[in-house]
């Protein structure tokens, strides 16, 4: 008995011949999976995702995201939530019921009475889709068919600082990576002689909230992810030409010798910053060629220009910028954010932001036209929106023909069209008074990670391990909105 159990093999012993031939499967996969993730062994921020970045997690109906962020926070009553029982009952205090002790503003929180105040502007149904849009969008309202409104978007952040911060980084607190850098993190590059991640910005004629760079910035991740500002005028990208009596090839040369330092620093130090150096400096070399050209807009036919309107032959106007969108959407560039002040209407809301609307409406609707006569609306996805909504009280004296509103973030709209999303679509649907939703809500979690799931992103999926614990967009919560999706 003893002589038969001595003859099992032992579970924890391995003989030479079994061992040899283990360790080559072994190696084969490491070094399989080291081709597949160039990244896979390197330490730190490695992602654990199931395939190479710039890989899908499933098929992608977006390819592209062009955003349109209205900075400040445009009033849903002026032009995507129609509330007629504000005129009804304007002037009336907004009952205790219906704002439910939820947080105000320290502009409001002193008012003795909130005072219903409608719409400075009438509403009208347009398209098959019968969607309320304001007159102060008669361009957008042409479109009312391509475009999904979703009238339930909801947000923590009441002032605009984290509020903006919450929208493009999902975190109300700066230095997260924004969601063009995630993006870029995650999807790579169509176009490596242009960046992935652009930004334009316009300046309306209103009371303007500042813009800062951490809004594009990559925050932990590689540099290489954060987003190009590209400014209006004869130089897009400060520092980017060549100073007066360098040559191509000279540049060229000194790009070679100081590629060759940074190497040999990187295997010294080993900090990946460096390659990211390299590359960017790479890029900035391929970008002195295509920037001017992608940027040149004098190539654009008359019918072009009409349907954008003549301001988008003027540097810096948002007019200029949603054309300067679709050809960079055209040359590969995945993520292109462009942000126009001067939303953020707590005065004299019906003459500012008639002008306001004036100056986003046609190049907004022509720029989704645009996209469509080319076909590239079905995988570009536009986005426009601010960061929170306005109050349906009036904010200060009671006037109808001067008044403002405070902010609000418990209840406004946004709209989206292209890239996989229902088109003609009205999602969601707030109060009577326009204060709190009531059906399907939307949080900027779920806005996050609906866009990305266009995107072929998994949200869950695509994380960065930093000081110890693995980051996304969506940080800890966030539900795909289904109902959206075509």
């Amino acid at each position: 008995m003893k002589e038969d159990e001595n003859k099992k093999e032992d579970p924890l012993k391995v003989n030479r011949r079994h061992f040899f031939s283990q360790l080559s499967v072994g190696i084969g996969s490491l070094a399989l999976g080291s081709l597949l993730i160039p990244d896979l062994f390197k330490g730190g921020g490695a992602p654990p995702l199931t395939q190479p970045l710039g890989i899908p997690h499933f098929a992608p109906k977006a390819k592209r995201v062009i955003y349109l962020f209205q900075a400040g926070g445009p009033s849903q009553f002026e032009s995507f939530d129609y509330k007629p029982t504000l005129r009804k009952r304007m002037g009336e205090d907004l009952p205790d019921s219906i704002r439910n002790g939820q947080r105000l503003t320290g502009m409001t929180s002193g008012q003795d009475k909130f005072p219903l105040m409608p719409s400075a502007t009438n509403f009208k149904q347009h398209g098959q889709s019968g969607t309320w849009i304001s007159d102060y969008f008669p361009h957008i309202a042409k479109i009312a068919d391509d475009i999904t409104v979703v009238r339930s978007m909801h947000t923590e952040a009441i002032n605009h600082d984290p509020a903006i911060t919450f929208f493009q980084t999902g975190s109300q607190i700066s230095g997260r990576p924004s969601m063009g850098s995630w993006m870029s993190y995650g999807l790579g590059s169509e176009n490596k002689n242009l960046p992935s991640f652009v930004v334009l910005t316009s300046r309306g004629k209103g009371n303007s909230q500042g813009l800062y760079s951490k809004l594009w910035s990559s925050g932990f991740l590689d540099s290489k992810h954060q987003g190009v500002l590209l400014r209006s005028g004869k130089d897009p990208v400060l520092y980017l030409n060549d100073p007066d009596g360098l040559s191509r090839s000279d540049k060229r040369h000194l790009l070679n010798e100081v590629s060759q330092l940074n190497k040999m620093h990187h295997v010294e130090t080993g900090d990946d910053e460096i390659e990211s150096r390299i590359a960017q400096y790479e890029m900035a070399y391929r970008m002195q060629m295509s920037v001017p050209d992608v940027m040149d807009i004098s190539k654009e036919p008359e019918s072009i220009v009409k349907l954008y309107g003549e301001d988008c032959q003027v540097p810096g106007t948002f007019a200029a910028n949603a054309l300067q969108a679709r050809r960079l959407a055209e040359n590969g560039v995945r993520f292109i954010q462009l942000y126009h002040q001067g939303w953020d209407q707590h005065g004299n809301l019906p003459n500012a932001m008639a002008g306001q609307a004036k100056d986003v409406d046609q190049a907004s609707a022509a720029l989704v036209q645009d996209l469509k006569q080319r076909g590239m609306l079905e995988d570009t996805l536009v986005v426009w929106g601010g960061e929170f909504g306005r109050t349906n009280y009036c904010q200060g004296k009671f006037d109808p023909a001067d008044f403002g509103r405070d902010h609000h973030p418990r209840a406004f709209s946004i709209w989206m069209a292209g890239g996989g999303i229902k088109p003609g679509l009205n999602y969601g649907k707030t109060d009577e008074f326009g204060y709190n939703v009531i059906e399907n809500p939307v949080h900027v979690n779920d806005f996050h990670a609906t866009l990305m799931h266009a995107m072929g992103i998994d949200h869950e999926q695509l994380t960065y391990k930093y000081q110890g614990r693995r980051f996304r967009l969506t940080d800890v919560a966030g539900n795909v909105i289904n109902d959206l999706l075509a």
